[in-house]
């Protein structure tokens, strides 16, 4: 029973689909995606098995302009996307809800709490991949 905590920009810019182009677009199509992950069991980055109870998301810049299905909750960074990010991981963290957070920013996963799991964006696009496969 965890929590997906995505550092949307990070996962958005793992794959130069033309994301720059429409930031808010590439936003919305990658919450889309997740919405489909609430409620299922998969592969975990340890191989096992991974139930993802909520996804949380942190959007900011442009994308803060994104559209979510309701599935998904959509934290609007009014600054920093880190700062929001490692905010919201406390705060789970601090509430005894196990996260995994989803990004590949060493700076960020250093400022994460150290009961918070994290794994890149490769993990969680293949998820996502196998989802609508």
């Amino acid at each position: 029973m965890t929590v997906l905590l995505v550092d949307a920009a990070n996962v958005v810019g793992a794959r130069p689909d033309g994301w720059w182009r429409d930031r808010a677009g590439a936003a919305t199509r990658l919450l889309e995606r997740l919405g489909g992950l609430v409620g299922r069991t998969v592969t975990g980055p340890d191989g096992g098995p991974l139930t993802c109870t909520a996804v949380v998301a942190v959007v900011e810049g442009r994308a803060r302009e994104a559209a979510g299905p309701p599935a998904v909750e959509v934290v609007r960074a009014a600054g920093s996307g880190d700062d929001a990010l490692a905010a919201e991981a406390a705060a789970l963290a601090a509430a005894g809800r196990p996260v995994l957070a989803v990004t590949a920013d060493r700076g960020l996963r250093a400022r994460l709490p150290g009961t918070v799991a994290v794994t890149g964006p490769g993990w969680l696009l293949a998820r996502l991949d196998e989802a609508a496969g």
